[in-house]
């Protein structure tokens, strides 16, 4: 389902005070006297989709201007999908767009019930509406949109090598950015090398061994202690076991006392049994007494002072130290740095190998461009000549006989998403004139009718469900006007084209016919917007015939005017 606008509220616009456009889906023409507001319905649906707000617009004696359109959307396509993703909604398919102005220049939006910015509302027309009017910025002025616009018109001959660009293009801009990073970071890269690489010299000279740091720690206490330690043993074992060479002297040492204690137990212990175990525990004493100082003795005599081992351990201590500050909290800890790091310096090592690596294939990928580029070239420049020359046939339809428009396809500044070519509509009104851009070579009249002529030859390729043109026929009438109205009837095939037009040629063609009315109360000019009946259609297309509405001739060539658009309308 294709978008369209299905109803338009205007208040306190212009000489409007209040009216409601019910808009149909094919070609809705607006009519009325001069003065009655016709413009500003054009100029309600530009406020509409983000159009500049001129406070001079404001009806004299309200406060503000409000348009308010409701727009018919498919639910899950691209412009229900942006509303939501802007915190608006879309209900039952139904789109709501507000815009306000204030008499002080203060202008609000709101889209999907949402407050949104006013240049969110000229986002979202981008794939709704294109407003042709004297004043307004013609959406197809723009230069990107005119290359759009042939690209679409060129149709399934530019898709499959378009693709290929882009995704060459997309490449491409991925191995630029990588190599720039590659570059860049060049100096950093090497400085990390070097420290990287002088701390795995620096570990691989010291060599450390997991839990090194803990095994000198208690060797260098030991050795500074020796002395301290061996008296220490040699009194505790003096203290179990007694000095040999003390003489036969009453023994004091430990084992003697727990000799005693059990002789003295093992006298009696067969008399009661608690007794009894109390003696076995004095045996186990003493023989543990006994095995503790062997061990004592066997430990002093081990026990050595060596200053010159004890400098050995302090240095490499040190070393293993110095190295835990530098590369993590001990020695463990070092030897995982140096893994993490040799693993690092390899991928650093191997980016000098990726630069190549990606640089040749930039040269490939340049070369693809290239390629791809050509062709995208001769492809536009072939639908560039189908264009031009299908615009001017329209042209010389719609009172432009000598006008010529062409599609001028040069080359840009480098690549682009889209290849290398730069594409500009250009205008030569007359003979003598040279092609200029669209914006510089017409006047606002014959703009429209370039627009017009634009449009109807871009009818199945260009997306835009919504036209609206003002002043299309300007400076023209009789064959070229009905000429004018069949187009935008064709038009009106393929999308919904909204036309504000004072010629009963081309009013003759809508589907939709609404007149602008208006009615004096003193100072103040109220207009209001009323739909025709075909009696009603007849009256208005005599009044701009004949400029009177019961005129019978005028009446007579209205019903004739209509007879014959119907006909033609009804040919496939």
């Amino acid at each position: 389902m294709r978008p369209r606008v299905e109803e338009v509220r205007i208040q306190g616009l212009g000489v409007i005070d209040e009216a409601v456009l019910e808009l149909s889906p094919g070609f809705t023409v607006v009519t009325g006297e001069t003065g009655a507001g016709k413009t500003m319905v054009v100029t309600g649906l530009g406020l509409l989709f983000g159009g500049r707000a001129d406070p001079a617009r404001v009806r004299p004696g309200a406060d503000r201007a409000t348009v308010e359109g409701t727009l018919i959307v498919a639910t899950d396509g691209k412009v229900a999908q942006q509303v939501h993703d802007l915190g608006g909604e879309v209900e039952d398919g139904e789109l709501i767009i507000s815009r306000t102005v204030s008499a002080e220049g203060r202008s609000r939006a709101w889209l999907g019930g949402r407050t949104v910015p006013v240049g969110t509302l000229t986002y979202i027309a981008d794939d709704l509406v294109a407003v042709h009017g004297q004043m307004d910025q013609q959406r197809l002025l723009q230069p990107g949109r005119q290359r759009a616009a042939l690209d679409r018109y060129a149709g399934d001959d530019l898709v499959k090598p378009l693709r290929a660009y882009e995704q060459a293009y997309r490449r491409h801009r991925q191995v630029v950015e990588e190599l720039r990073e590659l570059t860049t970071r060049a100096r950093e890269r090497a400085q990390e090398v070097d420290v990287l690489r002088f701390g795995l010299d620096e570990i691989e000279k010291a060599d450390p061994k997991v839990g090194e740091d803990a095994e000198l720690r208690e060797e260098a206490e030991r050795l500074a202690h020796a002395d301290a330690l061996r008296t220490a043993a040699t009194t505790a074992h003096s203290a179990l076991l007694g000095d040999p060479m003390a003489g036969p002297q009453i023994a004091q040492d430990a084992v003697s006392l727990v000799g005693q204690a059990r002789a003295a137990v093992e006298a009696v212990r067969s008399f009661d049994p608690e007794l009894a175990g109390l003696a076995d525990r004095l045996a186990e004493a003493g023989y543990l007494i006994s095995d503790v100082a062997t061990e004592l003795a066997a430990y002093a005599e081990s026990v050595e002072a060596d200053p010159v081992r004890l400098a050995a351990v302090q240095e490499r201590r040190s070393l293993v130290t110095g190295l835990a500050r530098k590369y993590g909290e001990d020695a463990a800890a070092v030897l995982d740095w140096a893994r993490n790091a040799a693993t690092r310096l390899a991928q650093l090592d191997g980016d000098d190998g990726r630069i190549e690596e990606l640089t040749r294939e930039q040269d490939e990928l340049v070369a693809r461009m290239e390629e791809l580029a050509a062709d995208l070239t001769a492809i536009r420049e072939a639908a560039a000549e189908r264009f031009g020359a299908a615009v001017t046939a329209e042209l010389t339809a719609l009172a432009m006989p000598h006008a010529r428009v062409s599609v001028a396809v040069t080359r840009g500044d480098g690549f682009g998403p889209h290849g290398v070519d730069e594409v500009e509509l250009r205008l030569a009104a007359h003979p003598a004139a040279p092609p200029l851009p669209l914006g510089k070579g017409a006047s606002g009249g014959e703009l429209s009718r370039v627009m017009l002529a634009i449009e109807v030859v871009f009818a199945g390729a260009d997306p835009v469900p919504t036209f609206v043109f003002d002043e299309v026929d300007a400076g023209v009438g009789g064959k070229a006007a009905v000429e004018i109205g069949r187009r935008l009837a064709r038009l009106a095939r393929n999308a919904q084209v909204i036309v504000v037009t004072h010629l009963p040629q081309v009013a003759a063609f809508a589907d939709q016919h609404l007149v602008v009315e208006k009615a004096s109360d003193g100072s103040v000019v109220r207009s209001g917007v009323v739909a025709l009946t075909q009696e009603g259609r007849a009256r208005e297309l005599s009044r701009m015939l004949a400029g009177l509405e019961d005129s019978e001739l005028g009446r007579a060539h209205a019903e004739e005017l209509l007879s014959i658009a119907l006909a033609d309308k009804n040919t496939p």
